[in-house]
C-alpha cells in the first residue's frame, strides 16, 4: 500500500511577494469631479493565498463612489498582474496593475471608456497618492478619481 504524500496548498510559479507592501488596513480620502465634496472609506489588502492571489476590498461612505472587491492575480507569461473587480453596482472590470517601488499603476484599455492610475508610496510606505485619469476616445485624458490612502494597521 503505497502513502498518498501530503497535499501542499498552491504555489504560485511567479511570486507576487513584491505586493505585500499593501497588505493591511488603509483609510480613504477620495475626490472626484462629480462629487462635491471629498469622500471617505477604508481599504484592506490581504492574501487569499500566500504571495499568490492578493483580495482587496474597499468601501466608501455615502456619497461615494462605489464599494467593491478585487482579486489580484497572475498570468504566468506576463509581467503585468490582473485585477478582476466587481462593485455594488454589478460593474465588473479586468485591470492591468504593475507595482515598481514605490510607483503603483493600473489600466484598462476599453473602447468607449478607458481608465488609468498612478500611485506614489511615501517614503514611510504608510501614504500613497493616487491619482486616477479616464478617457472615452483613449488619447483624451480627464480627472477620474484621486484617493489619498493612509495605512492604518
Amino acid at each position: 500500500m503505497s502513502e498518498r504524500p501530503e497535499l501542499q496548498p498552491p504555489q504560485p510559479t511567479r511570486s507576487l511577494k513584491h505586493l505585500g507592501i499593501l497588505i493591511g488596513k488603509w483609510a480613504m480620502l477620495g475626490t472626484h469631479p462629480a462629487f462635491p465634496s471629498a469622500a471617505y472609506g477604508s481599504s484592506t489588502f490581504e492574501w487569499l493565498a500566500e504571495d499568490a492571489l492578493l483580495i482587496w476590498h474597499f468601501d466608501w461612505e455615502e456619497p461615494g463612489p462605489p464599494s467593491a472587491v478585487s482579486v489580484i492575480g497572475r498570468d504566468d507569461s506576463a509581467d503585468a498582474c490582473c485585477v478582476l473587480y466587481s462593485d455594488e453596482r454589478g460593474v465588473g472590470r479586468i485591470y492591468q496593475m504593475k507595482l515598481e517601488g514605490s510607483v503603483w499603476k493600473m489600466w484598462r484599455e476599453s473602447t468607449g471608456f478607458s481608465q488609468q492610475m498612478t500611485g506614489t508610496f511615501s517614503d514611510d510606505a504608510k501614504t500613497i497618492s493616487v491619482h486616477g485619469q479616464l478617457s472615452h476616445d483613449g488619447s483624451n485624458w480627464e480627472q477620474d478619481l484621486d484617493v489619498t490612502y493612509s495605512r492604518q494597521k
